[in-house]
């Protein structure tokens, strides 16, 4: 599609991404056409979503039924000081809507379930995981294997990160994690701690690998997971292999629809999941 197809304003926003040839005006306008849901609004999907909202994708869903706490701020940079107690969906839109007024922000201001989980994803082209408990982490690969959505993951812990991509057909989460580890052996950021900054550069990866993914350019991190090291300023690849006794995406899948997550993974039921 020909440049005459943007205004003179998406020409100017986006002429530094469209003079790329592997974008150009075409992937330009598939970025503007492409949905993308990220799964919460906290450390891994603030970056995310700003990067994937100035990039001019067109609709970006954001999952989350949290409220802004102080802090997330050091890390969660969709929600200023000011949006203390607001919602994360509301501060989220406001925030991304600031940077690029072309995006749709479609708010999903509910936990994600076994029940929604399918009409929610659904209707988006690529997800990006940025959930920070097992339960959703299992339930949103298992969604997005069933549904064939690829999903853009990332995870981060006081200074180590990783970050992969699944698609249907090259191994999904469970491939590499067939279980959960036992309740408590796995510390939460708000029981370990995470550095501020490192979210920040996963998030930013998950974008990229998302606009990729959209702009079907380069090689995404499928097969393969990226793992940093913060203190050691330390980079790794693993390979990754489809497992052919996965009960998902296995030969013979046991799997083939959502499950309990939280009998799953052994976990308390959250009092606004037990609402629902």
């Amino acid at each position: 599609m020909g440049m005459s197809a943007f205004s003179d304003e998406q020409i100017q926003r986006y002429s530094r991404q469209i003079i790329l040839k592997e974008v150009g005006g075409k992937g330009q306008r598939k970025l503007l056409n492409a949905q993308v849901l990220v799964i919460g609004a906290g450390g891994l999907g603030s970056p995310a979503a700003v990067y994937l909202a100035a990039a001019g994708v067109g609709t970006v869903g954001i999952v989350d039924f949290d409220r802004v706490d102080m802090s997330n701020l050091h890390r969660q940079i969709l929600h200023h000081t000011e949006d203390v107690g607001r919602l994360k969906v509301e501060s989220a839109a406001e925030t991304l809507l600031r940077y690029n007024p072309d995006v749709t922000v479609v708010r999903h201001q509910e936990p994600l379930t076994s029940h929604n989980a399918m009409s929610i994803i659904s209707p988006y082209d690529v997800v990006v995981n940025g959930a920070d408990n097992f339960p959703t982490r299992y339930l949103v690969n298992d969604a997005c294997y069933l549904l064939g959505k690829p999903l853009v993951d990332g995870c981060i812990l006081m200074f180590d990160a990783q970050a992969t991509v699944f698609v249907p057909g090259k191994g999904c989460y469970r491939c590499l994690y067939p279980a959960p580890p036992p309740p408590g052996l796995v510390p939460s950021c708000a029981e370990a701690g995470v550095l501020g900054a490192l979210p920040g550069l996963i998030g930013c990866l998950q974008a990229i690998e998302t606009v990729k993914l959209i702009l079907g350019i380069g090689e995404p991190l499928v097969s393969r997971m990226l793992l940093y090291d913060a203190l050691a300023a330390d980079f790794r690849q693993v390979k990754l292999r489809r497992d052919p006794a996965c009960p998902l995406c296995g030969d013979s899948p046991t799997i083939r629809e959502l499950i309990d997550y939280e009998e799953f993974c052994g976990v308390p039921i959250p009092a606004a999941l037990a609402e629902h």
